[in-house]
């Protein structure tokens, strides 16, 4: 099972458990090449569609930017898992949400608090990557690059996460709470699917021992 896949099978429930019941129509934002969880929805009665640049060519999916893509009716529920703090303008997304929602609809929000990814979060995880791994993976990337850069942890991961054009979790909650009504917010495992035989039950008990720190943001609202 690949990272991806790790991250889909242990963040369905969380989405499943906060969705309306089927038949509804449900629309995921930054779906992915995968498919993200398009494919659970639809065998589990739910009238789904994802929305991805790199969506599968199938009926199922779109392949535009969702802010961009002007066809979508009304639905009773939105999940973005872990797109969010990826797309250009914060704003523009979540006013095309807004505008998508229908009035009772429930948006499920699975991210990433980056700025949250501290000196001792990324040795707990470092140390969890085998030393001879240095496949793909985001996680391997930046472990190479820092090391490479000579860096303090600090400085390197701040400018990385700039060059990027990553959105902070206190930025992506900020824009939620100006246009949605917060039911559910938690923060718990984010790192464990990239890395080797850790489990989230493990990586929670690592943050539950303030060993590191919680990454992962789960948000459930409503329009405010």
């Amino acid at each position: 099972m690949t990272p991806d896949e790790r991250w889909l099978a242990a963040a369905w429930p969380f989405v499943r458990e906060n969705l309306p019941a089927p038949p509804a129509r449900v629309l995921e934002i930054g779906c992915g090449p995968l498919g993200g969880f398009v494919p659970r929805l639809g065998s589990g009665g739910y009238a789904a569609i994802g929305i991805d640049p790199e969506a599968p060519e199938k009926p199922e999916y779109r392949r535009v930017e969702f802010e961009r893509d002007d066809s979508q009716a009304h639905v009773d529920a939105i999940v973005a898992s872990v797109s969010l703090h990826h797309v250009e303008d914060l704003g523009v997304v979540l006013d095309r949400a807004r505008a998508v929602l229908a009035p009772a609809g429930t948006l499920v929000i699975v991210e990433w608090a980056r700025e949250r990814f501290d000196d001792a979060t990324a040795t707990w995880c470092f140390n969890r990557l085998a030393p001879s791994d240095d496949g793909p993976g985001w996680l391997q990337d930046c472990r190479s690059e820092w090391q490479a850069s000579g860096e303090p942890w600090g400085s390197w991961i701040g400018g990385w996460a700039e060059q990027q054009r990553l959105h902070t979790g206190r930025e992506i909650l900020g824009e939620l709470d100006s246009r949605f009504e917060c039911g559910r917010l938690e923060y718990g495992a984010y790192f464990f699917p990239g890395l080797t035989g850790v489990s989230e039950e493990e990586e929670q008990a690592a943050i539950d021992g303030g060993l590191i720190s919680a990454n992962g943001i789960r948000y459930v609202g409503t329009l405010a």
